[in-house]
């Protein structure tokens, strides 16, 4: 008999909304998760050890564990020093990407699952198969397993710095142009397209786009979280990062490559090589309005608004495509030299009335 569907990979758990964190302790003893009460949970020194307090009465049995930053040595000792302290359920990532992607390397490492409660919202990360992890190199992507829960408090998201909405924002936007470039992958290459995870990319990256709300409302952080979390689901079904990687990603990471004490957040990256990208395909209209919204998001859309010349960002959008090597996009396509990006720029600029 035919298999006539397909299992994704998903978590068992999703819970966003304000306070959720009130319920953290019951979410946890899920008999899926942690029947036992044996946790790991990986904190940073700051804000973790505020929420460790909040958080410890109602988790007698579980190990808390302070990671230092978000590099692959962060990494390793966490999933170390988890080894030597006992035998766990789970290990719970309890704080922002660096805390989360380190929890999901050492997760992985000790072969434990993991669940993923964010307190801030800066990118697609939180719920994606891929640890993203600076190392002695400059930055690596690392495969892990997608969270088997995902926690994320509206209330503890709305006090974090705004700046950490605001890149989760360009995170999400630059879905749209990243599924533009598979689509092209497609028609130049003969990529295949997983339908489904450019369909759920896709719409999350819509979602952002078209909701009136801003970063200080309820409604549209509840729509951003959901967008994100979908977003790490699509690169489950497809294996990827295609569903939320494109042109758009592949400046993000020349601006770390090439400026790493400049760089500015993930997210106001992607968001503006998102837009160039969109009107380097003839997208104009779609590109104007993508650059409105980031715009009324506080999220940059040139690259003087990150203290970048314009020339740095020709050397940026000319080096781009040496960032993911076998990756078609936009800017494979068009294979532009430093004076066509200039003249391109120059439109793109003009076009979106700076």
């Amino acid at each position: 008999m035919p298999v006539l569907t397909r299992l994704i990979p998903s978590p068992v758990v999703v819970d966003i909304r304000p306070g959720a964190l009130d319920d953290l302790a019951g979410v946890l003893a899920d008999q899926r998760i942690s029947s036992s009460g044996k946790l790991a949970i990986a904190i940073s020194g700051g804000s973790g050890a505020v929420l460790r307090e909040r958080l410890a009465p109602a988790l007698p049995s579980a190990e808390w564990f302070e990671v230092g930053g978000g590099t692959l040595d962060d990494a390793i000792n966490l999933a170390d020093a988890m080894k030597k302290k006992g035998r766990y359920d789970a290990v719970v990532g309890l704080g922002g990407g660096k805390i989360i992607d380190c929890a999901k390397f050492a997760a992985a490492r000790v072969g434990l699952p993991l669940v993923a409660v964010a307190t801030n919202l800066s990118h697609d990360g939180l719920c994606s198969p891929v640890a993203t992890l600076d190392n002695d190199a400059g930055r690596g992507s690392y495969g892990v397993p997608n969270p088997i829960a995902v926690v994320i408090d509206l209330d503890v998201i709305r006090e974090a710095p705004v700046r950490f909405v605001r890149s989760g924002i360009g995170d999400a936007l630059s879905n749209i142009s990243a599924i533009r470039d598979w689509e092209l992958a497609a028609r130049e290459r003969g990529e295949d397209i997983d339908g489904l995870a450019a369909a759920m990319a896709r719409q999350a990256g819509e979602a952002v786009l078209r909701h009136p709300g801003g970063v200080g409302d309820d409604g549209f952080l509840q729509v951003l979280a959901e967008g994100l979390v979908l977003t790490g689901i699509a690169m489950s079904v497809s294996g990827d990062s295609r569903p939320a990687s494109g042109a758009c990603h592949e400046i993000n990471h020349a601006f770390d490559l090439l400026f790493p004490k400049r760089a500015a957040s993930h997210g106001e990256q992607c968001g503006l090589g998102a837009a160039f990208a969109m009107h380097l395909r003839g997208a104009h209209e779609e590109s104007a309005y993508m650059a409105e919204v980031l715009r009324r998001h506080g999220l940059p859309v040139l690259p003087q608004e990150i203290g970048f010349s314009v020339d740095e960002f020709v050397q940026v959008v000319e080096y781009a495509p040496q960032t993911r090597p076998g990756r078609y996009t936009i800017l494979e396509h068009l294979n532009l030299n430093s004076e066509q990006i200039k003249d391109a720029y120059a439109d793109y600029a003009k076009a979106i009335g700076s």
